[in-house]
């Protein structure tokens, strides 16, 4: 199936037309109906009823976004919504530590209390609670220093600013926030790939992967740190797509 991104869009947000002042290109993009003027869509290339969004010099049409380029976009967007996803559920696990700092000794007493009530139901199903990995860990957080909580809670907090931050950016396609995730992103990997060492889960290898993928889609589709042009070639296809617009939704023309 041939996905159409310009018509998806146009769907959901409307046509976007353009009158320009040169001849040949009004010619291009009008048409005379019987229900009146119709203009060629910037995005979709279809005939819409009614005035033109804009008017003016062929240079000056408005950048519309078609095409790769809209992919580009839902792609960004789709990570855009995980990192945010990712920062407000480590907001919460912040939260969650520095409450445990405040009152860790009551929580262990409260922990330790109900620890006791589950033995007989832990032994009914042959569970060794004083050796299960899990109450072992739970224990272990509690000889952590109070300092060494809090500062854990405001490593988390900016850990999730910098993941809410690179999700605002993304959704808004701004070239700021791919360098961000690209940056920030990559120097998390070693920390998950020594992580897989010490304990391999499907979880932690679907996020290595979406991770890596991220990184490596984002450098070579926005051209950073000079890749494939760089920044130079970057502007210049947006340029010429500026430029170009109304000619390409006119239909193939050739300058005289």
């Amino acid at each position: 199936m041939n996905w159409d991104w310009n018509r998806r869009t146009c769907s959901r947000r409307g046509h976007v037309t353009y009158a320009p002042t040169e001849p040949h290109f009004h010619e291009r993009l009008h048409a005379d109906t019987a229900l009146g003027d119709a203009w060629r869509c910037l995005r979709c290339g279809d005939f819409t009823l009614g005035e033109p969004h804009g008017r003016g010099k062929a240079e000056d049409a408005p950048l519309v976004i078609r095409g790769k380029a809209l992919r580009d976009l839902f792609i960004l967007r789709v990570l855009a919504v995980e990192r945010l996803i990712r920062g407000v559920f480590i907001v919460l696990v912040a939260i969650a530590v520095w409450k445990f700092s405040n009152s860790q000794t009551s929580v262990q007493q409260f922990f330790n209390d109900n620890l006791t009530l589950f033995q007989p139901i832990a032994q009914h199903f042959h569970y060794d609670l004083n050796n299960s990995p899990i109450v072992g860990t739970i224990q272990k957080t509690f000889s952590y220093k109070h300092s060494t909580l809090e500062i854990t809670a405001a490593a988390l907090l900016v850990y999730a600013l910098i993941e809410i931050v690179e999700g605002f950016g993304l959704w808004a396609a701004k070239r700021w926030a791919e360098y961000l995730t690209v940056v920030a992103t990559a120097a998390f990997l070693p920390l998950e790939i020594y992580e897989l060492t010490e304990k391999v889960s499907w979880l932690k290898i679907a996020t290595l992967l979406v991770n890596v993928l991220a990184v490596v889609y984002i450098l070579l589709a926005k051209r950073l740190f000079g890749l494939r042009g760089g920044a130079a070639k970057f502007e210049a296809e947006r340029h010429s797509a500026s430029l170009l617009e109304v000619e390409t939704s006119a239909g193939d023309h050739v300058r005289t």
